[in-house]
């Protein structure tokens, strides 16, 4: 099926915002997909990802949608985080449904901090059907510190060519101590106070524990944010239950990075999308 793209300039706020709808050529799905960026980025994402994802899912019969928040890209505005966003997000489901009246519900679909803000927006929305959520942003210093521990350099030390790097004197190894210590006193130094601990994580679980809607769940095996994410469900049983949730679908890319940068990881991406949203509809 072939497929358009088309400027659409919408408000938010009193600021003008700037998005591009990716259309078949005649009527799309009644779901289409808003495509909620990480940042800092716009809507085209790195290696042009935004752009090539919504043209596939519009030749593909579902139109998508990517824009950019107020203070990015094109658009005008003060900048904002990934934690007040929610405004941006309503205004383009709102633009994209004026501008695709066929769509009447959508699905979110964001990578790493745009994931977050998917999480902590759908609950307010019942025009969400469902998520996609690419590595889903949940650091904290303490996080970091253990995963940096654990998969850095715990990979490092499973790496055969670490070993002859350090043999041969390729290996600053005070340097390597040190980095190590550093991590691991970030993943066992406490938050200061409660207020401090977590907010936006703590918004995100509430927000997909009171959604509960079909979410596709792209975890990349190449990837410290990724990591960070297996390993809180693990360590927190909230978390677990909220992929053990039905309908919750996870999708493991092994060898792929943070923004499946190649063509055959993009393409894997891509067709886990249109599969999904094939059953959803």
């Amino acid at each position: 099926m072939l497929s358009a793209d088309r400027a659409v300039m919408f408000e938010c706020d009193g600021a003008r915002l700037i998005g591009i709808v990716s259309e078949p050529v005649g009527s799309p799905k009644a779901v289409g997909v808003v495509i909620v960026v990480g940042g800092p980025q716009y809507r085209v994402g790195s290696h042009r990802q935004f752009t090539l994802l919504a043209r596939h899912l519009a030749e593909q019969g579902v139109a998508a949608f990517r824009f950019d928040y107020r203070g990015m890209g094109d658009s005008e505005g003060a900048t904002r985080t990934f934690e007040d966003v929610d405004a941006d997000i309503r205004c383009a489901v709102d633009a994209f449904q004026r501008s695709c009246p066929q769509v009447r519900a959508v699905v979110l679909w964001g990578l790493c901090d745009g994931a977050s803000a998917a999480l902590m927006y759908a609950p307010s929305d019942p025009r969400v059907r469902g998520l996609v959520l690419a590595n889903p942003w949940v650091r904290s210093e303490q996080s970091h510190g253990a995963a940096t521990v654990k998969h850095y350099y715990g990979g490092r030390l499973r790496s055969a060519a670490f070993w002859r790097k350090l043999a041969t004197g390729q290996v600053n190894v005070l340097e390597a101590v040190r980095g190590v210590a550093i991590s691991a006193l970030k993943a066992l130094r406490k938050p200061a106070n409660a207020v401090d601990r977590a907010t936006y994580q703590d918004r995100m679980l509430a927000g997909w524990q009171r959604t509960a809607r079909p979410t596709l769940l792209l975890l990349s095996g190449n990837d410290m944010t990724a990591q960070e994410f297996v390993d809180l469900a693990r360590q927190d049983a909230r978390w677990a239950g909220c992929l053990a949730m039905n309908g919750v679908q996870r999708k493991e890319l092994v060898e792929a990075d943070h923004t499946f940068s190649t063509a055959r990881w993009r393409h894997d991406v891509e067709m886990s999308v249109v599969e999904w949203m094939g059953h959803l509809a």
